[in-house]
């Protein structure tokens, strides 16, 4: 299973995440790296799992905001083998698209990553694109109907229960499980909830192709050493 480390951005900083209520959010604390600069943070992230694929969340433009683009640029330009998946809050295709233009030569690393949260519309997404399929308990954030447009859903599928998000409760493979029933061939990744290596080999029993792991990296609870980076 390919272990994905996460960067939750806010103001140029990275935050630690807490079950999805991002009023809550405060600079990280990490036993990775002192302080909670995102270029030292992600150097750190991606050697700790050996990962070339790096999640960022932009929080501004999450919360309407603008993106971040100068950090984007700081971190395509430190690694440049890096596989960027990005959740800026897209509405639509032509908003990502945008985003990678401003990035420049480095926005084609960029992964667009659409959460049902913010999508005007299931349909029309990029081959290369990964669509998050966001819930807050019971609760499908899900304006466009994503959830349940599986034909319009493309090869990576993120299942992101946001409660589970920084909380140390274990990951959500109920919900994984369900998903996994109308995904057929896609390729799925989790996200939230993993304490330790013996969630991960649950997750990747359960059908896991991924998961977005930050809070037990910055811990010191988990590593690379059990990862699949092949993807």
């Amino acid at each position: 299973m390919l272990l994905v480390p996460v960067i939750d951005l806010m103001h140029g900083q990275v935050v630690r995440a807490v079950r999805g209520e991002r009023s809550a959010y405060r600079p990280i604390v990490s036993r990775l790296a002192a302080g909670s600069d995102p270029l030292t943070l992600a150097r750190a992230l991606l050697e700790r799992c050996g990962a070339r694929q790096l999640y960022v969340a932009d929080l501004d433009a999450l919360l309407g905001g603008a993106p971040q683009t100068t950090v984007l640029r700081t971190l395509l330009a430190d690694q440049p083998g890096l596989e960027l998946w990005l959740d800026a809050g897209f509405a639509t295709p032509a908003q990502a698209q945008r985003l990678r233009d401003e990035l420049g030569a480095d926005g084609a690393r960029v992964v667009p990553v659409f959460g049902s949260e913010s999508l005007q519309s299931a349909a029309g997404l990029p081959a290369d694109a990964i669509l998050s399929l966001d819930r807050r308990g019971a609760e499908r954030l899900d304006p466009a109907g994503c959830w349940d447009a599986p034909q319009h859903w493309p090869r990576r599928v993120i299942v992101m229960t946001l409660e589970r998000v920084g909380a140390d409760s274990g990951p959500d493979l109920d919900t994984l499980a369900a998903v996994q029933r109308r995904a057929g061939d896609r390729w799925l990744i989790g996200a939230g909830g993993i304490r330790h290596a013996d969630d991960l080999q649950r997750a990747a029993a359960a059908g896991a192709g991924a998961w977005l792991v930050a809070s037990a990296l910055h811990d010191g609870r988990i590593d690379g050493s059990m990862a699949d980076h092949r993807s």
